[in-house]
C-alpha cells in the first residue's frame, strides 16, 4: 500500500536587507526551489507591508555574477590557500609597519554577529584602531548628535509614534522613495487622524506629493531654520522650564548662538530662501501642536555641518520637553538594514564595543572580557581618513567586507586608484564583479548573500530581528564571520575565535552588553545572553535595552534621565552654517546626490530584478528648466558634469522641483553596469569635523551639453563587454540584458565597433545597413532572437521595448522575424512611457489614458489598474501624472 504524503512549502521568517525600517519578510520556498516573498504580518516594524524592493527580493536570488570560490590575484584557490595567504601577509605587514598600517572597512549589510567578530579581531587582537563602516557615509552625524545631546547614541523614538503624532516634520528625507513603508504609515495617520506633514527639502520630491507644507529650503540652511525655531520657543514662552531645569544643561549658550545665526525673521528668510509666511506657519505649527515627531535622514546627515543640523533639531525638542513621550521626539531614519547593529558592536572607528568608548574603565572591561592581547587605546581613522591614508601610503593592508567603496566614496576615482597601492587588499564579497573587486583585490573571499545568511539586525527603532537563511550557500561561499575566524585561527588566535555557530557569537555580544552595566549604558541585551541555539532560532523581534530580569524598554528618556555623567541632556551651541564649498565662476552649480525609488546602493542586488531595473534604467541628471535652457540641454539629452575631482556624463531630466543652480544625480550606477556614470567620482570629500561624515549633498560642479551624434541599444542573451569611452548603461531583461548607449562619435563608427563585438557571438547574424545614420544588426537562430543592435541619431524607445519583448519569446513567427529584421514595431504600437508601478508593471501611458477618460484620483487608478495598491511607493508619481493631465485639460478648455 502506498501512502501519499502531503507536501507543503517551507516558510522562513526573516528580515528585509534594504533600508533601516527593518521589515519582516516571509520567504516561501516550494519544492521546485522557487521563492515567493511576502511581508510578515506579525513583524511590528511593517505589519505585513513591503516596498517594491522588498517585494522583488525573490527576483534577486539568482547565482549570476556570484563569487563562488576564493581567489588569489584573480586565480581560483582553495580556502586553505586564500586564508593562509591573507594571514601570512597580515602578519608580515603588522611586523614590518605596525598594526596601525592595517584597516578594515565594514558595512551595514553585515549582520551583527559578523560585525562583532570583525571589530573584536581588529581592535582586540590585531591591534588596529582603523575600523570603520560605510555607515559613516549615512548615519555618523546622527550618532554624533545623539552622543553630544544624550551622552549616548540613543534613538528615543518608536515607529508607533508616527501613528500618534499630530505633526510630523520630515527633514532631508525623501521618505516616499527611501523609507516607503514608514511614509505610507504617515499617510494613513494623515488621512485617518488629520496628522499634518511638513517636508523640509531643497527639492520637490515624491515625498512632497503627500505633505501639507513643502519648505524648499536652501541647501545647508536647515540649522538656520531650527535656530530660529529655538529662539521663538524662548521668545514666545513655549519652553518647558520644568523639564529644562531638572533634566538639561546648556540652554543659555545654545540660545545665544541661535540668536546670532537667526537674529530676525528677515535674515532667516534670506538665508533659508523661504518666505516669511511659510517660516511663521512652520513655527506656529510646532509651538501649537504638542505631539510632534521630527524625522530626519541623509539630507541632514550627509553634510559638512551634519552633526550641528542634528543638534539644532534635538535642541528644539529638548526646549519643549517633547522627548520620551508618546507621539513626540526626534527619529533618525537609518539608511541601511544593520547600520544600528554596527553601532552596537562598535563598528565605527570612534567606538569600542557595546556602545563603550575609550575610558580606562571601559578599555579594561572589554580587554578582560575578550582576553585581548592587543586592545587599542584610542579611536582610529574614520572612513574618509582611512582611504586618504591609503592614498598617502600610510595604510598598507585593507580588508573590505560587503561594501563597494570604489563606487560609493566621494572622490571615487581617486579612491579606486588608491586601492591599487595596497600591499594587501582583501575583499569579502558575494558578487564577483564590482568596481571594488576589480580594483586590484589580492584576495577575494566568497561570502553568503541574503537568503543564505543567518544572524541578527537592528532597525531604526532599536528593534533586533533575526535574519534567517532559507537557501544553501552556493559554491564555496561562507558567512562573513567564518572569514574572520579562519584568518584569526591561522594567525594564532583560534582559542578566542572558536564558535560553533552564530548563536554562540550572539551570546558573547549580548553578555558584553550587560557586563558591569547597572543601567549606566543604554545598550544592554543581557536578557538574551543565555539563549541556546534553539532559543536563538526562535527569537522574535524585540526592542533594546532588554536588561536581565526586565522587560524590553519601549521609550527612552521618559524618566528625564540621560546617559551623561550628571544624567542631564545637553543643549549644543552649534556653529554658524555655511556651504562647505561655495560655487564659483568655474563651478557655478551645486550637485546633490541620493537614491532612486527602485534601486539600492551600487545595484548588485536590485540590478538582478527585471521590474526594478525598468523604473529608472539610466543614471540621470535632474536640472531646473531655466538652467537647462541656458546650457542648451534638453529632456533625454546628455550632459557632462565636472568638478575638481572627476567627471560623469548623464541623461538629462528636466525638473522644476529643483532650485535654480542646483542639480541632482543618483549614485547607484557604476562601471559594472554602466560607463561614465560614476557620480561619486565627482563628489567632494569635505567632512563634518565632529562626525567625519562627508558632504554628499553640495559639491560645486560645472555642466555642459554633450553633442551626441549616435544613440541606440543592444538587446542580447549573453553579456557583451563594451569600452568605457562609450556612454552606456546595461539592465536585466527576460532571457538576457539590454544596453542603451550614446556617443559623440558618428553612428557609422559606433556601429562598426559594436557589430564587431557582436560578430563573436554564435548564431546567424543578418546585417542591415540603411545608409546615412541608421544601422541595424539582428541575430536569429532556430527562429529565436539572439541579439539585436540598433544605432541611430536618436534612440527609438518604442523599438527597444518591442525587441525586449521579442527576446523573451522562445520562438518568433515568420511575420515577427520579418518585422525584427526590418526594425519596424507592429502596426499601432504606442510608446507606453516609463514604468510607474513596478509591483503591477503599470506604465505612464496607461495611467494617462485612464485619466484622460475620467479616472482622476489615485484611488480610482488603483481600482482600475491596481497601480499604487500594493507598496504605495508609486502613489506620488500617479498623483503627479494626474495633476499634469488636469493642467492640460484646463489649458485645452481655456484655448
Amino acid at each position: 500500500m502506498s501512502i501519499e504524503m502531503e507536501m507543503h512549502p517551507t516558510i522562513t521568517r526573516t528580515t528585509c536587507p534594504y533600508c533601516g525600517v527593518g521589515c519582516g519578510v516571509e520567504a516561501i520556498v516550494d519544492f521546485g526551489g522557487s521563492v515567493t516573498i511576502k511581508g510578515d504580518a506579525k513583524h511590528p516594524a511593517n505589519l505585513g507591508k513591503l516596498c517594491v524592493k522588498g517585494s522583488a527580493l525573490g527576483e534577486t536570488l539568482g547565482l549570476e555574477d556570484r563569487l563562488l570560490y576564493p581567489t588569489i590575484h584573480g586565480q581560483r584557490s582553495t580556502w586553505h590557500q586564500a586564508v593562509g595567504y591573507a594571514a601570512d601577509r597580515l602578519t608580515g605587514i603588522v611586523e614590518k609597519h605596525g598594526p596601525e598600517s592595517v584597516a578594515f572597512y565594514l558595512s551595514g549589510q553585515l549582520l551583527s554577529e559578523d560585525y562583532y567578530l570583525a571589530n573584536k579581531f581588529a581592535k582586540g587582537f590585531l591591534g588596529t584602531p582603523h575600523v570603520d563602516t560605510n555607515s559613516r557615509l549615512c548615519m555618523a552625524s546622527s550618532v554624533a548628535g545623539h552622543r553630544r545631546a544624550f551622552g549616548s547614541d540613543t534613538v528615543p523614538n518608536l515607529y508607533e509614534d508616527l501613528d500618534e503624532a499630530d505633526l510630523i516634520i520630515l527633514v532631508g528625507s525623501n521618505a516616499a522613495w527611501c523609507h516607503p513603508v514608514l511614509f505610507q504609515r504617515m499617510q494613513v495617520a494623515r488621512e485617518k487622524r488629520g496628522t499634518i506633514l511638513i517636508n523640509i527639502d531643497p527639492r520637490r520630491t515624491a515625498t512632497s506629493e503627500g505633505v501639507d507644507l513643502q519648505l524648499a529650503i536652501k541647501p545647508g540652511m536647515d540649522s538656520v531654520l531650527f535656530s530660529w525655531l529655538l529662539t521663538e520657543i524662548d521668545r514666545r514662552g513655549s519652553r518647558d522650564d520644568g523639564f529644562i531645569s531638572k533634566h538639561t544643561n546648556g540652554l543659555r549658550e545654545a540660545l545665544e548662538m541661535a540668536s546670532t545665526i537667526a537674529p530676525d525673521i528677515n535674515t532667516v528668510a534670506i538665508r533659508t530662501g523661504l518666505s516669511q509666511q511659510d517660516i511663521e506657519r512652520f513655527v506656529d505649527l510646532f509651538l501649537k501642536i504638542e505631539q510632534v515627531v521630527t524625522c530626519y535622514s541623509q539630507g541632514v546627515n550627509q553634510s559638512a555641518q551634519g552633526s550641528d543640523k542634528v543638534n539644532a533639531i534635538l535642541n528644539c525638542h529638548l526646549a519643549t520637553g517633547r522627548i520620551g513621550k508618546l507621539g513626540c521626539g526626534p527619529l533618525s531614519l537609518t539608511g541601511q538594514p544593520n547600520a544600528m547593529g554596527g553601532r552596537e558592536v562598535g563598528g565605527l572607528a570612534n567606538m569600542l564595543a557595546a556602545h563603550m568608548g575609550f575610558s580606562e574603565t571601559e578599555r579594561n572591561r572589554v580587554q578582560d572580557f575578550w582576553k585581548a592581547p592587543n586592545l587599542i587605546q584610542n579611536e582610529g581613522k574614520k572612513a574618509i581618513q582611512i582611504f586618504e591614508a591609503i592614498e598617502r601610503g600610510e595604510i598598507k593592508a585593507l580588508w573590505v567586507m560587503h561594501t563597494n567603496p570604489a563606487v560609493t566614496l566621494p572622490r571615487a576615482d581617486a579612491m579606486r586608484d588608491a586601492l591599487k597601492k595596497l600591499d594587501l587588499f582583501i575583499v569579502s564579497e558575494a558578487m564577483a564583479r564590482t568596481d571594488t573587486t576589480s580594483a586590484g583585490a589580492h584576495v577575494l573571499l566568497p561570502a553568503t548573500a541574503w537568503g543564505e545568511k543567518n544572524g541578527t539586525v537592528t532597525n531604526s527603532e532599536r528593534r533586533i530581528s533575526r535574519q534567517r537563511s532559507f537557501l544553501k550557500p552556493p559554491g564555496e561561499a561562507k558567512p562573513d564571520w567564518q572569514h574572520i575566524t579562519l584568518v584569526a585561527e591561522r594567525m594564532g588566535y583560534g582559542q578566542a575565535f572558536s564558535y560553533a555557530d552564530e548563536a554562540a557569537i550572539y551570546r558573547e555580544h549580548a553578555a558584553l552588553s550587560a557586563l558591569e552595566n547597572d543601567g549606566s549604558r543604554d545598550f544592554d541585551i543581557g536578557a538574551t545572553a543565555d539563549f541556546d541555539t534553539q532559543a536563538y532560532e526562535e527569537m522574535t523581534p524585540f526592542l533594546w535595552p532588554y536588561r536581565k530580569g526586565q522587560e524590553p524598554l519601549k521609550r527612552f528618556f521618559s524618566d528625564g534621565k540621560f546617559f551623561t555623567p550628571d544624567q542631564k541632556a545637553r543643549f549644543v551651541a552649534i556653529a554658524d552654517p555655511a556651504l562647505s564649498a561655495p560655487v564659483s565662476k568655474e563651478f557655478p552649480f551645486i550637485l546633490n546626490t541620493g537614491r532612486v525609488r527602485d534601486h539600492w546602493h551600487s545595484m548588485t542586488r536590485t540590478g538582478k530584478s527585471i521590474r526594478l531595473a525598468r523604473h529608472i534604467s539610466e543614471a540621470t541628471l535632474s536640472i531646473h528648466p531655466d538652467d537647462a535652457a541656458a546650457l542648451g540641454v534638453v529632456e533625454k539629452g546628455l550632459a557632462r558634469i565636472d568638478s575638481l575631482h572627476g567627471v560623469a556624463s548623464l541623461r538629462v531630466t528636466i525638473d522644476d522641483g529643483l532650485p535654480r543652480g542646483h542639480v541632482f544625480a543618483p549614485f547607484h550606477w557604476n562601471n559594472s553596469n554602466s560607463a561614465l556614470a560614476r557620480v561619486d567620482a565627482v563628489v567632494q570629500s569635505n567632512s563634518d569635523p565632529v562626525s567625519g561624515q562627508p558632504e554628499l549633498k553640495a559639491t560645486p560642479v560645472r555642466l555642459s551639453a554633450l553633442d551626441i551624434k549616435a544613440e541606440g541599444f543592444l538587446v542580447c542573451r549573453k553579456r557583451i563587454n563594451l569600452p568605457e569611452w562609450l556612454q552606456h548603461t546595461r539592465f536585466k531583461i527576460n532571457e538576457g540584458e539590454a544596453i542603451v548607449f550614446a556617443s559623440v562619435r558618428s553612428p557609422a563608427q559606433v556601429f562598426s565597433l559594436l557589430s564587431n563585438l557582436m560578430g563573436e557571438m554564435q548564431g546567424k547574424l543578418e546585417l542591415t545597413d540603411l545608409g546615412g545614420a541608421d544601422f541595424r544588426m539582428v541575430g536569429l537562430e532556430n527562429d529565436r532572437l539572439e541579439a539585436a543592435l540598433f544605432v541611430q541619431k536618436q534612440r527609438n524607445d518604442l523599438a527597444l521595448d518591442w525587441l525586449i519583448e521579442c527576446l523573451g519569446k522562445t520562438t518568433l513567427t515568420a511575420v515577427e522575424q520579418q518585422a525584427v529584421a526590418a526594425g519596424v514595431p507592429p502596426e499601432g504600437a504606442v510608446d507606453q512611457g516609463g514604468l510607474v508601478c513596478s509591483c503591477f508593471a503599470v506604465r505612464e501611458r496607461e495611467i494617462r489614458t485612464a485619466a484622460e477618460n475620467g479616472t482622476m484620483s489615485v484611488e480610482a487608478i488603483g481600482d482600475q489598474l491596481k497601480a499604487g495598491t500594493n507598496c504605495g511607493s508609486c502613489r506620488p508619481e500617479i498623483k503627479r501624472i494626474l495633476s499634469h493631465v488636469q493642467s492640460e485639460n484646463r489649458t485645452n478648455i481655456a484655448a
